[in-house]
């Protein structure tokens, strides 16, 4: 458990560390609150959940918009930082249970009106579900989907909103979340929601903060050679058995684009002791003496990284040149975020910083890894 909640709360320095360069005024800061209603998705043909008839809750969200403190600001088109509060009641409570999330987020205006505005929001925080997989009592052995009851819960939204006044807006939209542990915990197919919204939000002072423009420098469209250094767990098979620990480690080249992003290419590697562990101790399926052979996995991936000041949200899609014994697909996704430590311009090294990312295949998650890493 001490495992999840380190690599959660990470998460959550991660995004805080953007709210952190943000005005104490109140101009810009409002308060939002949807009302949402969906419909749980059978992502996987080992979801043997029932699926509830409807799924309601309430998301409550503390929002500032920036106004052009910092330069990120300026180059994102002024975007809106919050952090999120969250009740999911999934519509089979002796199943599902209830979720309670936290996490922080931000919104990017899409499309800019004086009255209409098309926005997007992404976050990812932590989760707590009322009900998880259990052998002791309370029993719910037919809870394939959540393993433990501290959670990652990455939420999704976008709405059309109208702007009534400088203190109130109304917003109608459609929402996506989902919940897993990261397999820290097995069983952990995860739970996938999708559904739709309707809310207000309220500004004490104004919703338009007067921002500040600056004569900015477009930035070097530099290259960096860069490298990570990760550790994940993985529980085996069985629920409530041993833990394993996976080593990952990768190497690739980034070049920064039009002042905010940084395009990457490289090559990932993983080391899998629960697959070590697991093929020592089921003789037959490989020649005794090439386990390691069959326990790591290497890609090559390409992805995008949204510069945000000192955060930077990664977005990473790989391709397998190597797989181990066991095969989960040909691609997989990486969703994450650096903390940068350390941002120079010149010298050796130009980036250091802390990183927190989950891996996954499509909507099912293998995995949440921890590191650092740097740029020359």
């Amino acid at each position: 458990m001490h495992k999840q909640l380190f690599f959660f709360c990470f998460l959550l320095i991660l995004s805080f560390s953007c709210l952190s360069q943000e005005t104490n005024s109140l101009a810009g800061f409002g308060i939002e609150v949807n009302a949402f209603a969906g419909k749980v998705i059978k992502h996987t043909p080992k979801f043997h959940l029932p699926i509830p008839d409807l799924t309601t809750g309430v998301d409550l969200n503390f929002q500032w918009k920036t106004y052009g403190k910092k330069d990120w600001q300026q180059r994102r088109r002024y975007p809106i930082i919050g952090v999120g509060v969250t009740y999911t009641n999934y519509g089979i409570d002796s199943v599902y249970g209830r979720v309670f999330s936290i996490y922080p987020n931000i919104v990017i205006p899409l499309v800019t009106g004086n009255k209409i505005e098309w926005t997007l929001r992404i976050g990812d925080g932590i989760g707590f579900v009322t009900r998880d997989y259990s052998r002791i009592n309370p029993f719910d052995t037919m809870n394939n989907a959540i393993g433990s009851k501290i959670n990652d819960y990455f939420s999704f939204m976008t709405d059309l909103r109208y702007h009534i006044n400088k203190h109130w807006d109304a917003q109608l939209g459609v929402n996506f979340s989902h919940i897993s542990d990261a397999s820290f915990h097995q069983p952990n197919l995860g739970v996938n929601l999708a559904g739709y919204h309707v809310g207000i939000k309220y500004f004490p002072e104004t919703s338009r903060p007067k921002h500040i423009v600056k004569d900015l420098k477009p930035l070097k469209n530099r290259w960096l050679a860069e490298f990570r250094l990760s550790l994940a767990y993985d529980e085996s098979n069985a629920p409530l058995g041993p833990i394993y620990p996976i080593y990952v480690a990768s190497g690739y080249v980034s070049k920064r684009w039009i002042s905010k992003n940084k395009a990457f290419a490289g090559l990932d590697y993983s080391y899998h002791t629960n697959i070590y562990s697991y093929l020592r101790n089921n003789i037959g399926f490989v020649t005794p003496g090439t386990e390691a052979r069959y326990s790591y996995k290497s890609a090559v991936f390409v992805g995008n990284e949204f510069m945000l000041g000192r955060l930077g949200v990664v977005l990473q899609v790989g391709y397998y040149i190597h797989q181990a014994f066991q095969v989960e697909g040909l691609y997989y996704e990486k969703l994450g975020g650096n903390l940068y430590l350390l941002q120079h311009e010149h010298g050796a090294i130009k980036e250091f910083f802390l990183c927190a990312y989950l891996k996954t295949h499509l909507s099912v998650a293998e995995f949440a890894e921890f590191g650092m890493g740097m740029g020359f």
